[in-house]
């Protein structure tokens, strides 16, 4: 495993692209029929697209290890929070015409499994111990060897990363939205267990690899610091969510009121004119 032998080759780079294509042409579509969807998330799927691609298959900077742990932090971390972001399965349940096809899509989104997976405690198990597993076990020295396992390895993170920011963030339509409260504490229970894996890999490298002290610690700095920023990320999503629908129920609130004050308000009106 090192910095200058991605994992994955140009196959992948192609099937992000596409499915970038497909994203910006649907929410072309979208707005040609007069429905709003908001050009952030055209930018969020276009740089997470990019990112995973570049942590897949594109050489990055560094030692072996340096280069290995920002491939960790594209594809694990920053480029599944991008796509999350841009709420794809809302722009294809808004795309997909009634049908077989969207009920489809939505059986399985609202499914047990799905609402299991997306329990934030899991997610984080899933992302997080899956980490731990591949630095703390020896993952990454057998990975050094088989092409097809790295590549694997990197495939499982980019899933387990685009699971946990799902879960976190719940911006597409899920079976069931879990609390504010939960989510956070999960995110930084996640973050601390993740900054402590990268602490215990500044003073010791992974079973079985002999990468050189000087690049084991810049990687684990990476991953340190690289974790922290998309963590803060997350946070930030997660606090937007929270206000505006805190900013939502006062208002829902104030129409209930005001709706029931108005039958009231009408009939004294009619009595006066009566009398």
């Amino acid at each position: 495993m090192t910095a200058a032998d991605p994992p994955l080759g140009p196959a992948v780079v192609l099937a992000y692209a596409l499915a970038c294509a497909a994203y910006l042409s649907g929410s072309c579509r979208l707005r040609r029929r007069g429905d709003a969807w908001p050009w952030p998330r055209d930018c969020a799927v276009t740089a997470g697209a990019a990112v995973l691609a570049w942590g897949l298959a594109g050489p990055l900077p560094g030692g072996p290890f340096t280069g290995h742990a920002l491939r960790h932090v594209c594809v694990g971390m920053a480029g599944p929070a991008l796509l999350v972001v841009a709420r794809p399965l809302t722009l294809a349940l808004r795309l997909l015409p009634p049908g077989g096809v969207r009920r489809g899509l939505l059986r399985v989104a609202h499914s047990p499994p799905a609402a299991w997976l997306l329990l934030p405690p899991v997610a984080a198990v899933v992302d997080v111990g899956g980490l731990w597993a591949l630095y703390r076990t020896g993952l990454t020295a057998a990975a050094h060897h088989r092409p097809w396992l790295d590549g694997a390895l990197h495939l499982h993170m980019a899933a387990a990363g685009l699971l946990f920011s799902s879960a976190i963030c719940q911006l597409d339509p899920v079976r069931r939205r879990r609390s504010t409260a939960l989510r956070a504490t999960t995110l930084l229970l996640a973050g601390t267990a993740h900054a402590v894996l990268a602490k215990t890999l500044y003073a010791k490298g992974p079973p079985g690899t002999a990468f050189a002290a000087a690049d084991l610690r810049a990687g684990a700095q990476v991953m340190y610091y690289g974790g922290d920023a998309v963590e803060v990320a997350l946070a930030l999503v997660l606090a937007v969510g929270w206000y505006t629908a805190a900013g939502r129920r006062p208002r829902r609130t104030g129409d209930a009121t005001r709706g029931r004050r108005l039958p009231a308000a009408h009939a004294r009106s009619a009595a006066s004119e009566v009398g």
